[in-house]
């Protein structure tokens, strides 16, 4: 954690405390040995498996005196604790049977000696699921240390306290949690008083995010402190909201990219990069074409998904594209020649666009809102489009159609570039799996997809993942719940569809696609700051 000394007040998980507060973070457990900070969304953040985290432990620990690495562990929760925290006058310490417990116990110890050096009321209460003889080597002489300064063990959490640390389960989980630990899960997971969770939230796969236990309801402050390495498992599919505001702490421990590489990396774009000043003397030639096809009409199968394609189409001209073209499915060629929202935006039938050198010039968005009709462009699409971004019923067509496979397959040896957007139940469909599946491992799935077709895959989701073959996958840090309404995932194929119109021609393609990605969740996460809980539809998305 950094702190500005010439500051007369420090902001800490968006609470101000005064000067006196910020002298007794110091000051707690002497003074500050490591660069804590929280994890933000201003520069991309490397994300490392249990494998290269365990790697990069032992390596540390060979290296350091005895249970050094877990006084620094201990140290640093201690400190984010106080920070957190400051007022708490009962902090529960809930210690598992490893060494995640024994992180607990330093930082336990800490808490309560600074407390009597200081005159403090607080009192720290230990509980420990598993049997003391049991511990590790370093956690059994943290519970000795603890032991010794006056601290106790008890039977049972407390009936009330101001904040909890979340020490029972490390990155070693496997497996449901029962007994003690089950049981203690359920009142972390159900308190109103704020958590700390300790490297993982307690049961939350890091590798994968996936949160394994007893369900309840989620806090309404909730905190992790993840040691030595980021885990990817924070950030994606049930992690996001389990771990909550994410603090790091790499414990003072270098980690050699070449010794123990990021298995993935966390998508966060300054925003500056976003907005950019074009040049005097562009026009809207010189910023790209987008067309899109979609939009399926009632007298094609008796229901409408026009919305969905102009959803795309408004959110291309908006996020910059120079020229976007609509092409509505099955519409009659005079059906609709003008949208009064947005009347930038130049309609064309499908036949009209397939004439000439459109499809092969501009980058195509396909399959929004395309239903059973988009199948027959298909074809003509894959073959043409040099630049595709595929969405919806156009995944939902490709994965039944063997024919449609092929062509799909065949675009990565002609060097041109796909992006695939599907969510968890289309992924599943092309992969031909289930949706749990998918959500078991969702960097696995969009891997196994950008593998399989040769493409660019935009898993959407919580922690969307972005994956290319042959590269590190990417996790999207931007975006939150407000995203959860029909016509976003639109919104999005219509950015990536100007983002790569928009591209300059050294670019790489992946990043291009996590940027536009990045964006999405970005204005989301700019709603909620300025609107709070109001609902977000799909079109305000780009206003």
């Amino acid at each position: 954690m950094a702190f500005d000394e010439a500051a007369e007040t420090v902001t800490v998980a968006g609470v101000p405390h005064d000067q006196a507060t910020r002298e007794k973070v110091v000051l707690c457990c002497g003074l500050m040995a490591h660069a804590m900070r929280r994890i933000g969304f201003d520069q991309f953040e490397p994300l490392h498996s249990v494998q290269a985290t365990r790697a990069l432990e032992r390596a540390a620990n060979a290296q350091l005196p005895a249970h050094a690495l877990m006084a620094r562990a201990g140290q640093a929760i201690a400190h984010l604790t106080m920070a957190l925290a400051p007022h708490a006058q009962r902090i529960w310490v809930a210690c598992g049977p490893g060494n995640n417990g024994g992180d607990g116990l330093v930082a336990a110890t800490l808490l309560h000696t600074y407390a009597r050096q200081h005159g403090l009321r607080t009192q720290i209460c230990i509980t420990l699921a598993g049997h003391p003889s049991a511990l590790p080597a370093d956690a059994a002489h943290a519970l000795g240390e603890a032991l010794t300064c006056g601290l106790q063990l008890s039977d049972e959490p407390p009936t009330t306290f101001d904040f909890a640390i979340d020490a029972l389960l490390g990155i070693g989980t496997t497996r449901e949690p029962d007994g003690a630990i089950a049981k203690q899960l359920v009142l972390l997971r159900n308190t109103l008083a704020p958590v700390l969770s300790v490297d993982v939230p307690s049961a939350l796969l890091p590798d994968t995010g996936v949160l394994l236990g007893p369900a309840g309801a989620a806090p309404n402050v909730r905190y992790t402190l993840s040691l030595l390495t980021l885990k990817p498992g924070l950030f994606t599919a049930q992690g996001r909201d389990a771990a909550g505001e994410i603090w790091f702490d790499d414990l003072g421990v270098n980690n050699p990219p070449t010794a123990h590489p990021a298995g993935c990396m966390l998508c966060a774009f300054p925003i500056e990069t976003i907005r950019t000043i074009r040049p005097h003397a562009s026009h809207k030639g010189s910023h790209g074409e987008v067309l899109v096809i979609g939009g399926q009409g009632v007298k094609n199968a008796g229901s409408a998904m026009v919305g969905a394609a102009v959803l795309a189409a408004r959110s291309a001209i908006r996020t910059g594209a120079g020229r976007v073209y609509l092409s509505l499915l099955g519409a009659p060629h005079s059906a609709t020649e003008f949208d009064p929202e947005q009347p930038e935006l130049m309609f064309r039938s499908v036949e009209a666009a397939c004439q000439g050198d459109l499809l092969e010039r501009s980058v195509v968005v396909c399959g929004c809102g395309g239903g059973e009709s988009i199948a027959a462009q298909l074809p003509s699409v894959l073959s043409r489009a040099r630049t595709l971004v595929l969405d919806a019923d156009a995944l939902n067509a490709i994965a039944t159609d063997s024919h449609l496979h092929i062509l799909l397959t065949q675009r990565q040896a002609r060097a041109w570039t796909t992006v695939i957007t599907p969510h968890p139940l289309e992924a599943a469909r092309l992969l031909g799996t289930t949706t749990a599946k998918v959500m078991a491992d969702r960097l696995a799935a969009g891997t196994q997809l950008s593998e399989r077709y040769g493409v660019i895959c935009v898993l959407k989701g919580s922690g969307s993942v972005i994956t290319a073959p042959g590269r590190p996958p990417y996790i999207n840090g931007s975006g939150n719940g407000a995203l959860a309404t029909a016509g976003t995932g639109d919104v999005l194929a219509g950015m990536l569809g100007a983002a790569f119109a928009l591209a300059s021609p050294g670019e790489q393609p992946l990043n291009t696609a996590a940027q536009a990605v990045f964006h999405h969740g970005w204005l989301a996460d700019q709603w909620v700051r300025q609107h709070g809980a109001q609902p977000l539809t799909a079109d305000r998305l780009t206003r």
